[in-house]
């Protein structure tokens, strides 16, 4: 018994000397300054068959006379190679085509042995003893010692049983997620890339899962993404999605959001029926936020593509995308309105589909006060409307018969900074629609709530408000409402002090002024005001709009007298 444990001992320490002299001449490589293409080659072969020996040490072989045979040829090689490496060391070999045909044929030599090491793992002889751990080197280790770390995974992911890569899988997305240098490790390993893509496609939804997982995050860096495209990861990508796990879908649909930031890359996903398979993730009931989330991202990318859109709305896109704009996730819903506005960009045809799809609806259920939608949201939600509706007075229409005004002015009385700004600037452009416009939204209180901003610090806020007032006097009762409250008309008058920092644009106050002129008690109380001088100091100063003012002012109080003295 004690004879066959120091034999087993003994073949054991045979396989640890065998890494350590790969170890050894990997080191030796590294300052060889002569064939650098051939040994570099070489280098990568001899990384592979390190990583796949130590992954024979978490194994167990059961004394298996293969595995013996396969490290003492491998040993034999290694002393060949040793000796290569010496001479190109010292430039003692005696010419360059002869070491170059020697080299040549090492590195056979060594694919021979990879590919054997392989049919082993293939035949099922190894089995995992133990769970196997992999040493990460700690952080700040040398780039070197990185590129060795992901070749060793990435050579147990090739020989492994199903556990090993799953775990090599796992390690190297865990390397990854911690530490971008790994990236640039596998940038450099341009063939690590096309491993990975090929367990895409692997029958264990994990090893699919795993993959796509630590595509996803070297996604996210823009020296990976070409070789990811080169590897051709995007069609089995898709193929995750339509039938890969649930976490797996997820990760794949990260990584495609990743990689379609590039337009070019749309028509590939379309290609391979991405499209498709996204849209049937959107509208499954049951589906997760966590993956409808990157599954809309995706294909918000794709909208930039004209015909993506007209492709996605023929596949029931906005039936699907007006139902999520309800979903209680924020992600989905701001994702899923964010894809209706997209999709109707310059398609009269398209936005026709959103009205009788209810997305209008939908978008205004998101912006109701009593709705427990986020700001953000309630954001999205009106920049959309403003986008998809305002180029069409039917539209604007139905906008103002579902009580959109009523809340436009609760957001700008009663809403977060970021909101109330972007309630006032889509009133202003509202006001510029039709006279309908104009007119509901001086029912609903807006010029009251105008006035108040021509006096704001911000000088765009400024500028819209007076805007949307010079706008909306226009209309007859619109005016008259203004010119009923003498405070309007006071501060317009005050703003056009010329000693003061300009409050607004000063010719639209100055047409504001001319509108009121145009009824009899707003010309009354414009020239009874004791601001009316500074309007008179413009004139002087050889301001059109004023001096224009100044003279329609001063013809009515004539011809008012002209009446009283008629009537005498």
């Amino acid at each position: 018994m004690g004879g066959e444990v120091e034999e087993q001992e003994k073949r054991h320490s045979s396989l640890r000397q065998t890494i350590e002299f790969l170890s050894s001449l990997i080191s030796l490589s590294h300052s060889i300054k002569v064939f650098a293409a051939k040994w570099q080659s070489i280098r990568s072969k001899l990384e592979d068959l390190n990583g796949g020996l130590i992954a024979v040490e978490n194994c167990d072989s059961d004394d298996n006379p293969v595995i013996r045979e396969l490290v003492l040829n491998l040993m034999v090689t290694i002393t060949e190679c040793y000796d290569l490496a010496r001479r190109c060391v010292d430039f003692s070999y005696s010419g360059k085509l002869l070491m170059q045909s020697d080299l040549d044929v090492i590195s056979s030599k060594f694919d021979a042995h990879s590919k054997r090491l392989s049919e082993i793992y293939d035949a099922g002889i190894l089995t995992v003893g133990f769970a196997l751990v992999v040493s990460r080197p700690n952080f700040g280790a040398c780039r070197e010692d990185m590129r060795f770390y992901v070749r060793d995974l990435v050579t147990r992911m090739k020989i492994g049983d199903s556990e090993m890569k799953r775990q090599a899988l796992m390690n190297l997305h865990l390397a990854v997620t911690e530490d971008e240098k790994y990236v640039n490790a596998i940038a450099e390993l341009g063939d690590v890339v096309n491993v990975i893509a090929n367990f895409l496609d692997s029958p264990e939804t994990e090893i699919q899962e795993g993959s796509a997982k630590v595509m996803s995050v070297i996604a996210g860096f823009d020296s990976c993404k070409n070789v990811l495209i080169g590897a051709g990861a995007i069609a089995p990508l898709v193929r995750v999605l339509e039938s890969g796990n649930e976490p797996g879908k997820e990760a794949s649909a990260r990584c495609l959001m990743k990689l379609t930031e590039n337009s070019d890359n749309a028509w590939s996903v379309s290609a391979h029926g991405g499209v498709t398979a996204l849209l049937k993730i959107c509208s499954l009931p049951d589906c997760r936020a966590e993956l409808i989330g990157p599954a809309c991202g995706v294909l918000k990318n794709l909208t930039g593509v004209e015909e993506m859109r007209r492709f996605m709305a023929e596949e029931g896109a906005i039936s699907t995308f007006t139902k999520l704009a309800r979903s209680k996730d924020e992600t989905v819903q701001i994702n899923s309105i964010e894809l209706l506005n997209n999709i109707t960009f310059g398609d009269e045809v398209i936005r026709e589909m959103v009205v009788k799809e209810g997305g209008i609806r939908a978008l205004l259920r998101v912006i109701e006060p009593r709705s427990p939608c986020s700001s953000k949201t309630r954001e999205t939600a009106l920049r959309a409307i403003q986008n998809m509706c305002f180029a069409s007075n039917s539209l604007v229409g139905i906008l103002l018969n579902y009580s959109f005004v009523d809340h436009l002015i609760f957001f700008l009385r009663n809403g977060e900074v970021s909101v109330q700004e972007l309630a006032l600037k889509i009133a202003v452009r509202l006001s510029g629609t039709s006279e309908e416009a104009k007119k509901a939204l001086g029912d609903a209180g807006f010029m009251q709530e105008l006035v108040k901003f021509l006096d704001s610090k911000s000088f765009e806020v400024r500028e819209m408000a007076v805007e949307a007032l010079s706008g909306m006097v226009l209309v007859p009762r619109n005016r008259k409402r203004f010119a009923q409250d003498d405070r309007n008309i006071g501060l317009i008058l005050q703003l056009l002090d010329p000693e003061k920092e300009n409050s607004g644009n000063r010719k639209l106050l100055l047409s504001i002024l001319m509108s009121l002129t145009s009824s009899h008690s707003g010309r009354r109380k414009i020239s009874s005001s004791g601001h009316l001088k500074n309007v008179e100091k413009l004139a002087e100063a050889e301001v059109y709009d004023a001096k224009k003012l100044v003279r329609k002012l001063s013809t009515n109080r004539f011809r008012s007298m002209f009446r009283g003295i008629w009537h005498f």
